[in-house]
């Protein structure tokens, strides 16, 4: 391994200076909280129409109200919120009260599922049904009965929300607030039948008055997610998965008309079956795999050196993604496994024949395997890539592996295999949050000459008033995981910063509800010590107003290097050579809590030998009660170099409309100035019952060339899509 230079050095002593050698030597297990609340059997049929009008819900386990978390911990509020739990050993039923003393004010921004909810009065479950204090699930529902779910992954201060589980919900609204019934289908969870308890947290959001109430973790350094201080949900001894068989065939009809190709047309089916091997391990198998619903990606305008990166929303690939995640803190620099290389290649779509994945528990150990058979194309020959992951859990640390095979060219040989180590604790100091976190990785194949290796290592101390971390991340010039994401290659990167975050307590500062001092240094070294790049992000002022707006004002000093040229724009190329600039940033947003919302953010200064101006601003609009949404957003970037100048535009139009939270229309127009290109992607979704669904999708392309008129496209195809899925459980 290479010495580590005097940056290195300097800061592995400061944090040594920060943490104390008993941070270091705690073992024992974070205390868990003494809330407990017991689901209970009912064997009378729940109407799911959110008005708990049946007398089961009379007799349900109880937690009686929530506590304020958020602006002030503990302060009673009028916002009472009664949660109820029963269980007919299929499902969980969860039923909600929230009072409200102006309930004309609840405010509803959305009914599409998984949208952002917010700016919406919500309630929030989040489930540890493994009891690992580490993975989970998260379950929203708004008071319009709109639903957003997610997966919980360890070391993440947010759930991943692309992942779609099968349950329900209903929301009705009162002169005394709103309530909402939720039936979780026990099939849709992994956990351990007859371990009765699961780890549970429930949030309530008031957006208008920015209001958090929890059960549990009530104070300011905890975050929902964070399973480690959830309390206990007891009474599920009799929930059942069933045989742990599942049956999910699909329809496809398409038909194209493109101005290369002509017209076309094609049937095709295909099915999804899992089965649970044991009641923690379960094996899903996916047959001629088709995503003719997924949504289309955003379009960015990327004027960097380094690829952007896209999420995955392919369903098959985010069903157990949580199994997969490996390391902590790295993900903008290094992905082992990325599935959005399965599938695609060179930005074309290769084919999916079939893909096996085993997702599991077995004590502490977690599994997580995946193999799929794609098909040969004219961009590539099949191929059979294969990823393993394995974890093990004690106490506060998690220690894990991970193997990946193959290489999405479908011909070149790769093979890349790391271990990963995550400690964490929530006692720290008394109730702060602590976390050490490093990994090790080597590829293997046919790989180009150098260092095939990597590691990394990060401290990370995430609190409310303070939030602080150190990381040292070191990439090997030959190291290529072919099915994972790699932007930059043969560095050392280093990043210090953190985050002072007061909340003023009266006086001139009383309209602000927190502060955020910020500076985040960033420092990129070549393998041999030679400084490539650095940044410095300051943020000297940065306010969250009581009313919800938020004020951002940023210096940016910045240094690149560059070994050969660089093309920023077409036709505009910057030479070799040393580049110290500066760059400054204003950012104003209205409260999201509004149903107009506004924001506007200004980066300007220098920019390699000229300036650069981004602009970027967007409007959103929601209106009927959230039933119908619009959205829009545009970017302009202008620059001017003595290489020549530029300018970049992208916007983007989103119109959703809601029949209901089960019938949703949504279409998205984007344009980008540097394809010349014109995108629309349209789709209707039928839920006719969880896990039974209609899509009809139709995506139009078109081009406006350089000579036509600022309005003038010209059409390069249309498809028109419908696929019916269904899912049958037994």
């Amino acid at each position: 391994m290479p010495r580590p230079s005097a940056c290195a050095t300097r800061w592995i002593v400061a944090v040594s200076l920060f943490l104390p050698p008993s941070a270091l030597l705690a073992a024992a297990e974070d205390a868990a909280p003494n809330a407990t609340v017991r689901a209970s059997m009912s064997t009378e049929r729940i109407d799911l129409d959110g008005r708990l009008d049946e007398a089961a819900w009379s007799v349900a386990g109880t937690i009686a109200d929530l506590t304020q978390q958020d602006p002030q911990p503990g302060v009673p509020t009028p916002f009472r919120t009664e949660i109820r739990f029963l269980s007919d050993g299929r499902h969980l039923f969860v039923g909600v009260r929230c009072f409200d003393p102006r309930p004309d004010e609840i405010a509803v921004h959305a009914l599409q599922r998984d949208a952002e909810l917010s700016s919406d009065d919500t309630v929030t479950l989040v489930l540890d049904t493994f009891g690992d204090r580490q993975t989970g699930y998260l379950f929203r529902v708004n008071a319009a009965g709109a639903r957003q779910d997610g997966l919980i992954a360890a070391g993440d201060n947010k759930a991943a929300f692309d992942w779609d589980g099968i349950w329900d919900a209903r929301a009705v609204r009162s002169a005394s607030g709103w309530t909402a019934e939720i039936a979780i289908d026990a099939r849709t969870l992994r956990f351990r039948p007859g371990a009765g308890s699961w780890g549970l947290n429930v949030e309530r959001n008031v957006p208008r008055d920015r209001l958090t109430l929890r059960w549990t973790a009530a104070t300011p350094d905890a975050a929902l997610v964070d399973l480690r201080r959830a309390g206990v949900l007891l009474g599920l001894e009799a929930l059942r998965q069933g045989k742990g068989i599942e049956l999910s065939p699909y329809g496809l009809a398409r038909a194209a008309d493109t101005v290369a190709l002509g017209r076309s047309s094609e049937a095709d089916g295909g099915f999804d079956l899992a089965y649970n091997v044991t009641s923690q391990l379960g094996v899903l198998a996916s047959v001629n795999t088709d995503f003719a619903e997924t949504e289309v990606d955003s379009r960015k305008v990327n004027l960097t050196r380094f690829p952007l990166f896209f999420p995955e929303k392919r369903g098959f690939f985010l069903e157990g993604s949580n199994f997969f995640r490996f390391g902590s803190g790295i993900e903008d620099r290094f992905i082992p496994f990325f599935s959005r290389r399965v599938g695609l290649f060179e930005g074309g779509i290769v084919p999916l024949d079939a893909g096996v994945k085993v997702l599991g528990n077995a004590g502490r150990w977690s599994i997580g395997a995946l193999g799929v058979a794609t098909r040969s194309t004219d961009a590539a020959p099949a191929s059979r890539p294969f990823v393993g992951r394995v974890t093990y859990d004690v106490g506060h640390l998690r220690v894990g592996s991970i193997v990946t095979q193959g290489n999405p060219d479908g011909v070149s040989s790769n093979r890349f295999a790391g271990v990963d180590v995550l400690w964490r604790t929530a006692t720290f100091r008394g109730d702060k949050n602590l976390a050490f976190s490093g990994w090790s990785g080597r590829s293997d194949g046919d790989l180009e000459v150098g260092e095939s290796d990597g590691w990394g290592f990060k401290v990370d101390y995430p609190n409310d008033l303070w939030d602080l971390f150190a990381q040292v991340d070191e990439l090997g010039d030959a190291l290529d995981p072919a099915l994972g994401c790699l932007p930059r290659r043969g560095v050392r990167i280093y990043r210090l910063g953190g985050a002072f975050q007061p909340r003023p307590l009266g006086g001139a500062f009383d309209w602000i509800r927190q502060f955020f001092f910020e500076t985040f240094d960033t420092q990129v070294d070549d393998l041999k010590g030679n400084t490539e790049s650095w940044r410095l992000f300051t943020a000297p002022w940065n306010v969250a107003t009581e009313s919800g707006e938020r004020l951002e004002a940023n210096f940016a000093p910045q240094f690149e290097r560059l070994d050969q040229p660089f093309e920023v724009a077409d036709g505009v190329v910057i030479p070799p050579g040393d580049y110290r600039f500066d760059r400054y940033r204003v950012e104003a947003q209205s409260s999201r809590s509004r149903l107009l919302q506004v924001g506007a953010t200004v980066w300007f200064g220098g920019f390699y030998t000229g300036r650069l101006t981004q602009l970027e601003t967007f409007a959103n609009w929601a209106t009927l009660a959230g039933r119908l949404k619009l959205e829009l957003e545009q970017e302009i970037d202008t620059g001017v170099l003595p290489e020549g100048d530029f300018v970049q535009r992208l916007w983007r139009f989103k119109t959703v409309y809601a029949l209901s939270p089960d019938a949703i229309f949504s279409s998205l127009v984007q344009y980008d100035s540097d394809s010349q290109a014109l995108g629309v992607n349209t789709v209707f979704r039928w839920t006719f019952s969880p896990g039974r669904d209609l899509f009809v999708v139709w995506d139009r392309d078109a081009i406006r060339p350089l000579e036509s008129g600022p309005t003038s496209f010209t059409r390069l195809g249309d498809q028109v899509a419908v696929k019916a899925r269904w899912n049958w459980r037994w």
